[in-house]
């Protein structure tokens, strides 16, 4: 199934992110079957609160393909993005975004708000949930767990 291909893309790069300590998720944009941007988490690592893999990922795409409409693109995340990255997706005007595991506590994509299909702007974002949900979610506990015994030890 191609919607999973491309979401392990993204979960490698979630791992890069778990590589460095930072919440492992990760994204990529697809155009034409070609994945044109990849993002993973950065905000420890570069000290910018807008080093989310999806503003990453997005940024490389519109560097690659030399404007900021990505409107023939799709991207894949493994976790429910944030109001900012949700509001870069819909900006940026993506043809649709494929999610693999909901955040329920930040996720603006349908668990707190849904900025992407919020139809008072004037472009909307279809969107699929449930790729490799179980992949998406076991890196970010297996993350939280050792985070959680590494402050018990302290």
């Amino acid at each position: 199934m191609e919607q999973e291909t491309y979401m392990r893309e993204a979960l490698k790069e979630a791992e890069k992110a778990l590589a460095l300590e930072e919440v492992p998720i990760g994204a990529v944009v697809v155009k034409d079957g070609e994945i044109v941007g990849r993002g993973y988490n950065r905000r420890e690592t570069d000290k910018d609160p807008t080093a989310h893999a999806e503003m990453i990922a997005i940024r490389q795409a519109s560097e690659t393909l030399g404007g900021w409409r990505l409107h023939q693109c799709e991207l894949y995340v493994t976790v429910e993005p944030c109001p900012m990255c949700a509001g870069a997706i819909m900006l940026s005007r993506i043809r649709k975004l494929y999610i693999g595991t909901a955040d329920p506590k930040a996720g603006a994509c349908g668990s707190l708000i849904n900025i992407p299909q919020d139809e008072r702007f004037n472009h909307t974002v279809p969107m699929e949930t449930g790729v490799l949900e179980e992949e998406c979610r076991e890196i970010l506990q297996r993350f939280f767990a050792k985070l959680r015994e590494t402050r018990k030890k302290k």
